[in-house]
C-alpha cells in the first residue's frame, strides 16, 4: 500500500512539474516549428529567451501583482495581451488561446502565440528576460553542439 501511495504521489508531482525540455532537445523542436530565423530572430535568441523566461519549463508561471496579470509557460507570455486566463482586468488575448494552451507540453501552441507577439513593434523586446540576460551577448553557447 505504501508502495503505491508513494507512486502516486510521484505521477503526481511529474504530472504537476510538467515538462522541462533538455536545451538541445528544445533547439532541434523550435527548429522544427519554424523558429530559426522566425521575424529576423536566431534560434540561439529564441533559446536564450526560453531559458531565461522558464529555465525551459513548459509549466512556469509568474504573477505579476502590478496589472494581475500571468506569464505563461516556456515563453512567459502575459495574460494582460496575448492569452485567456479569465481572471486578469482588462485583458485583450491577441493570440486567440486559453493560457492553459500555454502550459502544455506540446509548444505548439506557444510557439504560434510567441510568433504572434513578435510580429508586434516591439518584437523579441517585449520580452523583459530577453532584454536582461539575451540582448547584445554572445549567444551561441545556446545552441552549440546541438547540430542544428
Amino acid at each position: 500500500m505504501k508502495a503505491l501511495l508513494l507512486l502516486g504521489l510521484v505521477l503526481l508531482s511529474v504530472t504537476v512539474q510538467g515538462k522541462v525540455y533538455e536545451r538541445c532537445e528544445l533547439a532541434k523542436t523550435l527548429k522544427a516549428k519554424g523558429m530559426d530565423g522566425y521575424h529576423g530572430i536566431s534560434l540561439a535568441n529564441w533559446m536564450c529567451l526560453a531559458k531565461a523566461e522558464s529555465n525551459y519549463n513548459t509549466q512556469a508561471t509568474n504573477y505579476n501583482p502590478g496589472d494581475k496579470s500571468t506569464d505563461y509557460g516556456i515563453f512567459q507570455i502575459n495574460s494582460h495581451y496575448w492569452c485567456n486566463d479569465g481572471k486578469t482586468p482588462k485583458a485583450v488575448n491577441a493570440c486567440g488561446i486559453s493560457c492553459k494552451a500555454l502550459l502544455q507540453d506540446d509548444i505548439t501552441q506557444a510557439v504560434a502565440c510567441a510568433k504572434r507577439v513578435v510580429k508586434d513593434p516591439q518584437g523579441i523586446k517585449a520580452w523583459v528576460g530577453w532584454r536582461n540576460h539575451c540582448q547584445n551577448k554572445d549567444l551561441k553557447p545556446y545552441i552549440h553542439g546541438c547540430g542544428v
